[in-house]
């Protein structure tokens, strides 16, 4: 310590330094094990309302079926017509393959058969009702198996680029909202366990899709440009060792700077060192940032696509020429944006095997 011409030596022991590495290696083991437990608990949570409702989805017997065709036939026939009405929005959004992989929920096309020969018994004006709900409840189970189906493709191409698909989930939980409250009952605001399953599933593939989707997919300049990988490299400046935290594109002063995904920009402006910079934050606590910008064409809020001009390529900043410095970050850690780069675009196009949402 130099203090007023005096320096003064400060001499930690080897059993000190040991004690401190000990106790750092221990507050980033229980670090570790509490995100682990977490991720677990939030697995077995999700699994245990799947298995929930599927045990639910048997006490919608045939003998309870007639009751509620006994007690209030104008009540039931209001239920079918709000189901009817969310199918059909379903069936313009969707367009279901003839065979499906998936085997996840059960198959209650006995219960149903069931439920409409003893309404047609018991009730004969109304057997048509029955058929309809017979109907829906089909389509509903064949709906479930292809969301399903949807989201577990998705959840494997999450895992082949190196990502949780449990932390896609985390940002849009098993939400119910949108079309399923046209399905709840007038009188206790319940809902059929079979179409509360199909809620969960779709936003369980919605979440996933829309996680992959925003993974960056796009070159932000042309790939035979990159002139600086990430890692530890030769500083430019002071000649010393230096970490590199993203890619640097080589190109000429003005040119197209592009979205790597979909995603919101969050910032346009200045920061030290980067010079002129835009950052897109695309959930699931990622974003990319593209620096040593010459001009923005993006505002802050604006929703942007894989693709899209944001910006054009300079050389303001901390920098030697005109280039684009394009980072990755995940939770503010700086990650390689290569992988991404180079494996998105394989994994994406299997991951988009099954038919797609209409408009998407």
């Amino acid at each position: 310590m130099r203090s007023q011409g005096q320096v003064r030596f400060i001499k930690v022991s080897s059993r000190l330094q040991i004690a401190a590495a000990g106790v750092a290696a221990a507050a980033l083991l229980v670090w570790a094990a509490t995100m682990i437990t977490v991720a677990v608990s939030q697995f077995i949570e999700q699994s245990d309302r799947l298995a929930l409702l599927e045990r639910e989805t048997k006490i919608e017997s045939a003998e309870s079926r007639v009751a509620a065709y006994r007690n209030n036939l104008d009540a039931t026939s209001t239920d079918l017509n709000r189901r009817m009405e969310f199918i059909e929005g379903a069936m313009e959004a969707y367009d279901l393959p003839e065979t499906l992989t998936a085997d996840t929920v059960s198959d209650s096309s006995l219960e149903a058969a069931e439920t409409i020969a003893k309404v047609s018994a018991a009730i004969p004006e109304a057997a048509g009702l029955a058929r309809i709900e017979a109907r829906q409840l089909a389509f509903v189970e064949k709906l479930t198996r292809f969301a399903d189906q949807r989201a577990a493709r998705a959840a494997t191409a999450i895992k082949q680029l190196g990502l949780n698909p449990q932390h896609m989930m985390a940002s849009a939980p098993y939400a119910q909202g949108g079309p399923l409250e046209l399905l709840s009952s007038e009188g206790d605001g319940s809902i059929d366990p079979r179409f509360e399953r199909l809620g969960l599933s779709l936003a369980r593939m919605d979440a996933l899709e829309r996680g992959l989707e925003s993974v960056p997919q796009f070159l932000p300049a042309r790939k035979s440009s990159i002139t600086s990988g990430f890692g530890y490299r030769r500083d430019p400046f002071t000649g010393h060792a230096a970490m590199h935290s993203g890619l640097d594109f080589a190109a000429g002063y003005g040119s197209p700077v592009h979205a790597a995904a979909n995603g919101r920009i969050s910032f346009v402006g200045t920061k030290s060192g980067y010079g002129k910079v835009v950052e897109i934050t695309h959930g699931n606590g990622m974003m990319t940032r593209y620096a040593h910008l010459s001009g923005f064409r993006a505002t802050v809020g604006q929703e942007v696509e894989a693709g899209n001009v944001i910006g054009a390529i300079g050389s303001s900043g901390r920098s030697t020429g005109p280039h684009l410095h394009f980072e990755v970050r995940i939770n503010d850690r700086a990650v390689n944006p290569r992988p991404f780069l180079e494996a998105a675009p394989r994994v994406l196009e299997k991951a988009r095997g099954e038919p797609a949402v209409s408009g998407k």
